[in-house]
């Protein structure tokens, strides 16, 4: 699907690796467009009966990738958007988190099964991504994380849509606000993720989840699917997605993430003046 994403259909099993491991499995506009071309194959190919999200070892996705966000993008991949934000960052995430969010709503509304596999760590719409899965297995080694207020911004990718229909409102606000690293331990002890297997059998371990969802009733597994999601308001997902990406381009405009993606680049903590 592209040099940075790998996809792979075995057994009416589809495997989707983002192999970017030199920054984190994070997505420039490249990525993420490939990214969206193969979950809308995964999500509709009826050949593909469950399907896996999985970053190289070491690291499952960190999100936009902020040092192509820093460096102002394309000008050819920003041109549809004019006008648009200005006065910051919010064009550049724009361009991506459209391809992301597009994504996100094919997982959801996809009539099969989808497998967030974490090996490492998930933060900021890397989070978000896993949270939109139906299953997250994580290994021994695998941490959460908000991480969105680290540079100034507001969290998109669903995962605020997500986060407090997993975990409650007030563990929500304790991951948003206080912002700490879970271990995948705590994160199956708070409703964020379904379970745990050891490093060394994680692989062998999520096939065989895998491999159980594609040999029972996939329809049927669909039709469950779509009324859980009714059920718990994911109907209303993409109203979320469009209010997530409009509140995040605001944050990217702002001197908060200026200051924000300076103090990210220089390795310190960055000092927040406004209100």
């Amino acid at each position: 699907m592209g040099e940075h994403v790998k996809v792979e259909v075995k057994n009416g099993i589809g495997t989707l690796t983002l192999d970017r491991p030199n920054r984190f499995n994070s997505l420039d506009v490249r990525t993420a467009q490939d990214f969206r071309e193969a979950g809308l194959f995964l999500a509709r190919d009826e050949r593909v009966r469950v399907a896996i999200l999985r970053g190289v070892r070491g690291a499952f996705c960190s999100g936009a990738d902020l040092k192509y966000i820093r460096d102002g993008g394309e000008a050819r991949d920003l041109s549809y958007l004019q006008p648009g934000p200005g006065g910051g960052f919010g064009a550049v995430f724009k361009q991506i988190l459209e391809y992301i969010h597009s994504t996100i709503s094919e997982i959801r509304r996809a009539p099969k099964p989808f497998i967030a596999a974490v090996d490492g760590i998930a933060a900021a719409g890397g989070l978000g991504i896993a949270l939109a899965c139906d299953l997250v297995i994580a290994s021994e080694r695998a941490s959460f994380e908000w991480a969105y207020g680290r540079t100034g911004l507001t969290g998109a990718e669903s995962s605020t849509f997500f986060l407090p229909r997993l975990t409650g409102l007030r563990f929500a606000q304790e991951m948003v606000l206080l912002n700490p690293r879970l271990s995948a331990r705590q994160a199956v002890e708070a409703g964020l993720i379904t379970g745990v297997f050891a490093n060394d059998e994680f692989d062998r371990d999520v096939m065989t989840v895998a491999g159980k969802l594609a040999d029972g009733p996939v329809h049927a597994y669909g039709v469950a699917k779509a009324l859980l999601n009714q059920a718990s308001g994911g109907d209303r997902l993409d109203y979320h997605l469009d209010q997530e990406l409009e509140a995040l381009i605001r944050s990217a405009d702002s001197p908060e993430f200026a200051e924000g993606i300076r103090a990210f680049f220089d390795k310190r903590e960055p000092r927040f003046t406004g209100t």
